[in-house]
């Protein structure tokens, strides 16, 4: 395995290839190590029905627009192809089938072995993703169920759950979209909706991006933030309470900064909740054969329960010091920036307001910037 790369790069969805093509215009010598035999693999496995929440103008990568005749809203197999030609246009070739089983820090290098080998950089590019490991919580009674339980990770499509009663866990955006699926195809969807939450619209009366919104109010405090959007956002989603659920103490953008979730980024779901055609309940409190019993005692039957319960890094798996620069819960303490262990980085690992594709290409800039500064021994000039 080659031995004198400045960078390896771990990942070759968005957040690696970006990275890569920025590091190719800075000179650099790095290979991209990717598990999967195809560049954005994640994405080829998300849900039919999925768009991107932001829009095509604020989510193309450093170097390449999304093309112009593309919806406002690019769908999940659009981004697959731009991904593609992501790759193409910087001749990006990633060595495919390298999954990384563990990665170490030895006499000065990184260390990243496969099933082929050893890869040794100065510096290594952990671009993975925030989603690789599916969050499945369990409840008393879970395994008595005889209907279907699958993770929003492995729902596809809609088709075969037409006139079906069924329950999804969560209230983000993969949840609320997944419902709104499920709807349109004459289902009985119900949310189960454990905590409080936040609601911001995708546009703002249907006109003005809120990526737009989240540019502008990035560098404010977050509670300032949250004052100045307060109007808008009673205007635009009215009062969430009424359709049964329970409202955040505080506003969005101190939700992203305190609790590194996105407040939902309504595209539908308001409005089927409103009409009755979704069904809001607090958390569950046990499962029962043919349903669940919620937390306020009601009992409802269902055919099938989809967990859109999230998902963990799962950097635990290869990343043999991952203590020194991650949480207790396995999140990195920093994304986009020098960690704690010299030449280590990660790519899109934090949720932004400004839209993760916009934030991946801030940080692959940045990372190229900073490495390109210090002087590497057989690195090209």
């Amino acid at each position: 395995m080659p031995n004198d790369l400045d960078t390896l790069i771990i990942g070759a969805s968005a957040a690696g290839l970006a990275t890569a093509a920025c590091l190719q215009q800075a000179r650099r010598r790095f290979e991209i190590l990717e598990a999967a035999d195809v560049v954005g693999q994640a994405w080829r496995h998300h849900y039919d029905r999925l768009h991107l929440h932001t829009p095509r103008s604020g989510s193309a990568l450093p170097g390449l627009a999304m093309p112009a005749d593309w919806p406002r809203h690019p769908s999940r197999d659009q981004v697959v192809d731009y991904l593609e030609r992501y790759r193409a246009h910087f001749g990006l070739e990633p060595r495919f089938g390298q999954r990384v089983t563990r990665l170490e820090r030895r006499d000065g290098r990184w260390i990243a072995t496969t099933a082929d080998g050893e890869w040794a950089a100065r510096a290594v590019v952990i671009a993975t993703g925030a989603n690789r490991r599916p969050v499945r919580p369990t409840w008393p009674g879970l395994d008595m169920f005889a209907g279907r339980v699958l993770h929003s990770g492995e729902y596809r499509n809609r088709e075969e759950w037409k006139g079906r009663p069924v329950l999804v866990v969560g209230f983000g955006n993969s949840a609320c979209e997944q419902a709104v699926d499920l709807v349109e195809c004459g289902a009985r969807p119900h949310l189960a909706v454990r905590s409080p939450v936040n609601v911001i619209p995708r546009e703002l009366f249907g006109l003005v991006p809120i990526l737009q919104v989240g540019i502008a109010m990035r560098h404010l405090p977050p509670a300032v933030g949250d004052a100045l959007a307060w109007p808008m956002l009673r205007l635009s989603v009215g009062d969430i309470r009424k359709v049964g659920l329970r409202k955040l103490p505080y506003g969005p953008n101190t939700q992203i900064a305190r609790d590194r979730r996105i407040p939902l980024l309504d595209s539908g779901t308001m409005a089927h909740l409103r009409t009755g055609r979704i069904r809001a309940h607090p958390g569950i409190a046990r499962f029962t054969p043919d349903g669940v019993v919620f937390d306020d005692g009601e009992a409802v039957s269902f055919d099938a329960v989809v967990l859109a319960t999230g998902y963990r890094p799962g950097l635990e798996q290869f990343l043999v010091p991952w203590r020194e620069v991650c949480y207790a819960v396995g999140r990195p303490l920093v994304s986009g920036r020098r960690t704690a262990l010299p030449g280590l980085y990660f790519c899109g690992q934090f949720v932004s307001p400004s839209g993760m594709l916009r934030e991946i290409g801030i940080e692959a800039r940045r990372f190229a910037a900073d490495l390109a500064a210090a002087p590497v021994e057989g690195a090209p000039h």
